[in-house]
């Protein structure tokens, strides 16, 4: 550590990322807020990130969503469970201006992709339509998708994919619903489309519920050329007991 930043250190320790506790080091976690976290760790589903009870058996296993769900992706990861801490880091990130969070979410991201990165990956956010975007002022998805490109020192199209209309709010819509709201929603930027004919997409986003709108950003490049489509969240909702 240099003297700058060791003297920005004794004016301005450290402090944990979720509630303000000082740690050692720079956008970090506090023990307590460490433990009451619920990171993804163990058996996973190779589709979508959600654990799974038992050991690991030595191949891909799905999740009963997934084997029930056709999902236009191959592989996907998560890196936390969306409750405790994690729901408000998230919640935090995409109402409360909590731009810093995208950091360690980035390094979190990149922990739990490491086993579906593949080289030539192109890594691009779940978009937001320009209503939301301009009453936000960004997009937290691409915040975090940024990140994660970077620190796997992957391609990153902040822009790949718009929203063509605005589908509103997921919030209290049945599986079914969140689907056929999302149906035909997302379409690769007319000027990208070229980027995506060939190449495996590694699509970002903060939380999958349903995965109704990875879904459809999937499907928006499997459309324009991709071969292969892996998915990456924050945060997965998964269902009690």
């Amino acid at each position: 550590m240099g003297l700058q930043a060791t003297l920005l250190h004794l004016v301005y320790p450290p402090q944990c990322v979720a509630c303000d506790a000082l740690v050692t080091t720079d956008f970090g976690l506090c023990a307590d807020c460490w433990r009451d976290t619920p990171f993804i760790t163990g058996l996973v589903c190779d589709q979508c990130g959600t654990p799974l009870p038992g050991q690991d058996p030595g191949h891909a296993v799905q999740c009963d969503d997934c084997l029930t769900i056709a999902r236009p992706w191959s592989r996907g990861r998560a890196a936390m469970l969306y409750r405790d801490k994690a729901r408000e880091m998230v919640l935090g990130l995409k109402h409360g201006d909590r731009l810093d969070l995208a950091r360690p979410a980035g390094a979190w991201l990149l922990r739990a992709a490491q086993p579906i990165f593949q080289p030539g990956m192109l890594v691009a956010p779940v978009p937001l339509h320009w209503m939301r975007l301009f009453r936000r002022r960004y997009n937290q998805s691409a915040l975090l998708s940024a990140q994660v490109a970077r620190l796997a020192r992957l391609a990153h199209c902040p822009d790949l994919l718009t929203r063509r209309r605005n589908t509103g709010s997921q919030e209290g819509r049945s599986r079914d619903g969140r689907f056929a709201n999302m149906a035909d929603s997302i379409a690769l930027h007319p000027r990208r489309a070229g980027l995506v004919d060939g190449r495996h997409v590694l699509l970002v986003d903060d939380v999958m519920t349903s995965g109704a709108t990875l879904a459809a950003a999937a499907e928006a490049c499997l459309a324009q050329g991709a071969t292969e489509i892996s998915v990456l969240v924050l945060c997965r909702v998964a269902k009690e007991g």
